[in-house]
């Protein structure tokens, strides 16, 4: 399958909301990063309901899990900008399959090597 962009976690929440923000993207096959599971799932108050209906989410897109290419490129990343792990983490994924990040995030406009799709919020 191909994949046309990863989504942020803040797409996945967005989407998960049922915000129409994000409908024009929703004919698109999209990955997540595993990072990206972790944050939603991992959420304190989360309650057992919307965890069951993330899972059902996150099992309809394709799984990016960490490998060593992602590492190398999230230190580097790391070195390179002011970000937080899961962001650049996020980024690297997204750096090295080389497809799309669509998020509303503007953090990650500062990252020039990534493809960014930023959804205006």
């Amino acid at each position: 399958m191909k994949i046309d962009f990863i989504a942020d976690t803040n797409f996945l929440i967005y989407l998960h909301e049922g915000n129409r923000i994000v409908e024009p993207f929703l004919e698109y096959n999209f990955g997540v990063s595993f990072i990206s599971e972790i944050e939603l799932l991992g959420y304190q108050g989360i309650s057992k309901s919307e965890e069951t209906k993330l899972k059902l989410l996150l099992n309809d897109c394709f799984q990016i899990d960490w490998n060593a290419k992602i590492k190398d490129e999230t230190i580097k990343l790391k070195r390179k900008y002011r970000i937080k792990l899961p962001d650049a983490i996020i980024a690297a994924s997204c750096i090295i399959y080389e497809i799309p990040l669509v998020s509303a995030d503007k953090g990650f406009s500062k990252i020039d090597e990534l493809d960014l799709v930023l959804i205006e919020i």
